[in-house]
């Protein structure tokens, strides 16, 4: 058997950036087959996907991955951390794994690995110096990007690395595969011209915010030269079809309508949410009817609008501070959304080499035959996920897709 590509993402959506990546991976490891972790219909930064999550793999399949997985929405949702180890935990369970690539600002893995090295051990004086820091009334991530650089105490070799959110996953990953102790090799490669949050574009490269902007504006003609053939035609023909879900506005009366009605204590038991940030949620909550408004009212130096975005999706979706804590100490299943006739041959693989592996083809057959409970409350979750999502859809808003769309074969 080759060796084995991972990639973790969001294809938020598939677009000429991540075939360069895709590409430029393949060539520097070599391998022969390739299973993508991607999220479902909701993301890391708190938002929304732009197209559903069997849209996303059938592009991915179209452009040259062989597997797609999807991430459960407990780690898809998540922080940076979680999200990097849920998703680090699915491809270390397959076993077959070689290497896992990423994008990032940096094509330096010694470098992210530095940082990983001083998170997963967390030495007294690195713990001393955050602590320091969170009491000024940073953000988590502020104080401690400020703690890392004291700590290691080199600004000219490490300015810059943690202000792209795209090296702060990487670094993550590195990190999660020394908690899991994995043989998967990280691999960075150079992201390609665009920033993570760049909303101009050159001819063919843009970012995948740039291109939801597109979308969101009505910029139709754009599209075409920004996105590989099979993901624009996915893209348009959700389109049409009214499929189209740009962010997590389209939520907000469903969001604002859920906080009115929790009580102070049902919001303090949404993850995220701490230090009193309860009251200031409902007080907003209950004099303000759009989210940019309600963003602009809460967002602070403490907390950041992703980390806000996070808390009103957790809120959308009914997902507590119990069901995160499930999410870390549960060893997840591989919902796999669609795979390609080498895909085929890797899920055999991963059966022989890991008898033990919930790998879920069949919605109905699992969730008739799991005896799991840790399990089922996960998947209960994805399976609201979707129905909360289609929710969103202009025309057709179909409810239990996950029991009636069948797996993507390319």
């Amino acid at each position: 058997m080759g060796k084995v590509l991972g990639i973790i993402a969001e294809y938020n959506p598939f677009h000429n950036g991540h075939l360069y990546h895709l590409e430029e991976s393949k060539r520097i490891t070599g391998s022969t087959y390739t299973v993508a972790i991607i999220s479902g219909n909701f993301t890391q930064r708190g938002s929304t996907s732009l197209i559903d999550k069997w849209s996303k793999a059938k592009s991915a399949l179209q452009c040259g991955i062989d597997l797609v997985i999807e991430l459960p929405v407990l780690y898809s949702i998540s922080s940076a951390e979680n999200f990097a180890d849920g998703a680090i935990k699915i491809l270390d369970s397959l076993k077959v794994v070689d290497y896992v690539s990423f994008g990032a600002e940096t094509a330096d893995t010694n470098l992210l690995n530095t940082f990983a090295e001083v998170l997963y051990k967390e030495p007294r004086e690195y713990k001393n110096i955050l602590s320091h820091e969170l009491k000024k009334g940073l953000s988590y991530p502020k104080a401690r990007e400020n703690a890392l650089m004291m700590y290691l105490n080199d600004i000219r070799k490490y300015a810059n690395i943690l202000s792209s959110p795209n090296n702060i996953l990487g670094i993550e990953y590195i990190k999660a595969l020394k908690k899991y102790k994995s043989n998967i090799q990280p691999i960075s490669v150079p992201r390609y011209e665009t920033g993570y949050n760049d909303l101009g574009y050159t001819e063919n490269i843009a970012s995948a915010t740039a291109i939801r902007n597109i979308v969101k504006n009505g910029g139709f003609n754009a599209l075409r030269n920004l996105l590989p053939a099979p993901s624009y035609s996915s893209l348009i023909e959700n389109i049409k079809k009214g499929h189209v879900i740009p962010d997590l506005s389209v939520f907000e009366k469903e969001i604002i309508y859920n906080l009115r009605k929790m009580s102070i204590q049902e919001i303090a038991e949404l993850p995220d949410v701490s230090e009193g940030l309860e009251f200031a949620i409902k007080n907003t909550a209950n004099s303000c009817n759009s989210l940019p408004e309600f963003l602009n009212i809460i967002k602070s130096k403490r907390y950041t609008t992703t980390r806000i975005q996070r808390i009103l999706l957790y809120s959308l979706l009914g997902i507590t501070k119990k069901d995160m804590l499930l999410s870390k100490k549960t060893a997840p299943y591989v919902r796999v959304l669609g795979f390609n006739n080498r895909g085929k041959f890797l899920i055999s693989e991963i059966a022989k080499a890991n008898p033990h592996l919930e790998i879920i083809t069949s919605v109905k057959r699992f969730v008739d035959s799991n005896s799991n409970k840790n399990l089922k409350a996960m998947f209960d979750k994805d399976i609201w996920a979707t129905n909360v999502y289609t929710i969103g859809y202009e025309y057709d808003s179909w409810n239990n897709l996950d029991f009636t769309q069948k797996i993507i074969t390319i």
